[in-house]
Parts: structure tokens; C-alpha cells; sequence
């Protein structure tokens, strides 16, 4: 009989398995130094011309309102890796930038994304794209490798006032440190996380700014627990319809954008929110 040959896995199976086995995969190459440079910029510009409001603005659903954004989460730099370990029927649930200003104590504790999102099941995917250098002194994320398999774990709400998650929510359990893995990312590098992976990090401790974009995608058979909002069906077929759909916005900050995001927001931060004493 002629000998059979062993089976050679594809960088898309390979990247699924590891993806199963640890929670995460990083680093990933989706945009040049450049590109993430002019987007560093651009939330520099925005914080300038929207002072206060600024945070608002960029912390729930951006691209809403900024259409380079909105194409931002459509780009297929982006959504080849997240095809790999999602499938091929997609969609952007939401956005937000996390931002910590240089010598910065803001901090986020150790926890699950899964905690409060009332999304079911759990089959959601985090891409965190960095725009500065995220490194340990700059308060990059911390993973702890596998403890997505363990399940939905207890969380306690602290709202510590420097903590960036929005009730402070912690583990209520021990996490080993020691076998933390740091999560460096250079600018126009991405990394993805599973839902239920446990991380956190540190303040920045460095001059630079660290801004880092976070697209939150879903598989289109996930649903909303509480409540309808909305979604962007950013690649293949949603023959499902859990979701409302997104307008791509006209211009920045085009007032029919404004509202829409206004409107929506507003119905996710009372799922997010539900039962939280503050």
C-alpha cells in the first residue's frame, strides 16, 4: 500500500486550535506603523476639539459616528483573523477605544468580558489594535493563558475610580500571575481574546500615551439576553436577525449619527448595567 502522508493544517487551523487551547492570539500584523500613527492622531484631534466629551465620544461605539471607524471594523485585515476562529458570518457588536494618558494610574482589574454583555453564547471574539506601543511600563493586557475553558467565574463590583472597566468589576478568585503572559503589541499590531479569558493590566508608567482600539465581534447566531440592540453584519450572511443594524455614518460626527449612537448606547448600558447599585 502506498504510504499516506501525514495531513499538513492550514495557518487558519493552526491559528484556531491555538486560539482554542490558550484564549488568545497575538501578535498580529493588521496595519502599517503609519496607518496606526494617523489614527493615534486623529483621537489626539478629537480629545482637542471635544474636550470633555471626548471620553464619551470614544469610549462606546465610535464608529458610529466616525466613518474611517465604521471602515475600520469592516477591514478585511482585520476580519481574516477574526474568520479564523469565529467562522465566516460576522458581526460587530461594538467598539470602544481604551486610552491611558502618559504616567497615567488607571489600571484594569483582573475579569472576564462575558461578565455583564447579556450575550448568548459565549462565542464572541475581542480585537484589541494597538495605535501606540503597549508594553508592560505602558500598561499593556495581561492574559492568563486556558482560563477561558473554566467557565463564567464570580465577579464582585469595586468602582474604584481609576479602574477603566465600568462597574471596577474583579475576579472573586485567585489568578496566577506567574503565568500571566504580557500581551506587547506595536502599533498597527492586534491581538484577539476570548470572551471568557481572564486579563487585566497595568497603569502607564511611561511618557507616551497607549491607545488602543477594541472591536467586539460575534458569530450572527449569538443573541442578546435583556433587551434588542444592534449590530454590524461585517462579513458572509446573518439569517438570523437578533440584531439592529448600523448606518455608516455621513461625515464625522453627522448629527443623524449622533442620535442613532445616542439611542443605541443607551439600550446597551441598560443591559450592561442591570443591577448594579451606582
Amino acid at each position: 500500500m502506498p504510504e499516506t502522508m501525514p495531513e499538513t493544517k492550514t495557518a487558519a487551523a493552526m491559528a484556531h486550535e491555538a486560539y482554542q487551547a490558550q484564549g488568545f492570539l497575538s501578535p498580529i500584523r493588521v496595519m502599517s506603523a503609519e496607518r496606526a500613527s494617523h489614527l493615534a492622531d486623529k483621537i489626539a484631534g478629537i480629545y482637542e476639539t471635544y474636550g470633555d466629551e471626548a471620553k464619551g465620544l470614544l469610549g462606546s461605539n465610535s464608529h458610529f459616528v466616525f466613518p474611517e471607524l465604521f471602515d475600520l471594523v469592516n477591514d478585511p485585515c482585520v476580519l481574516d483573523h477574526v474568520e479564523d476562529v469565529l467562522g465566516p458570518d460576522i458581526l460587530c457588536w461594538s467598539s470602544s477605544f481604551f486610552s491611558k494618558p502618559a504616567n497615567d494610574p488607571s489600571f484594569v482589574t483582573w475579569h472576564q468580558d462575558a461578565t455583564y454583555w447579556g450575550l448568548e453564547p459565549a462565542d464572541i471574539v475581542t480585537a484589541w489594535i494597538a495605535l501606540t506601543p503597549s508594553t508592560p511600563e505602558s500598561g499593556c493586557m495581561r492574559m492568563s493563558p486556558g482560563t477561558h475553558i473554566q467557565g463564567q467565574l464570580g465577579h464582585s463590583d469595586t468602582y474604584k475610580a481609576d479602574n477603566l472597566l465600568s462597574r471596577g468589576q474583579a475576579l472573586d478568585v485567585d489568578v496566577d500571575e506567574d503565568n500571566a503572559v504580557d500581551i506587547v503589541l506595536q502599533p498597527g499590531e492586534m491581538s484577539l481574546h476570548h470572551v471568557l479569558v481572564v486579563h487585566g493590566s497595568e497603569p502607564n508608567r511611561t511618557e507616551v500615551p497607549r491607545h488602543g482600539f477594541v472591536i467586539r465581534y460575534i458569530p450572527t447566531y449569538c443573541k442578546q439576553i435583556g433587551g434588542r440592540t444592534t449590530s454590524l453584519l461585517v462579513r458572509g450572511e446573518d439569517r438570523y436577525n437578533h440584531f439592529d443594524t448600523v448606518p455608516r455614518p455621513q461625515s464625522d460626527m453627522h448629527p443623524d449619527a449622533v442620535a442613532f449612537r445616542e439611542g443605541a448606547n443607551k439600550a446597551v448600558k441598560a443591559i450592561l448595567m442591570k443591577g448594579a447599585k451606582i
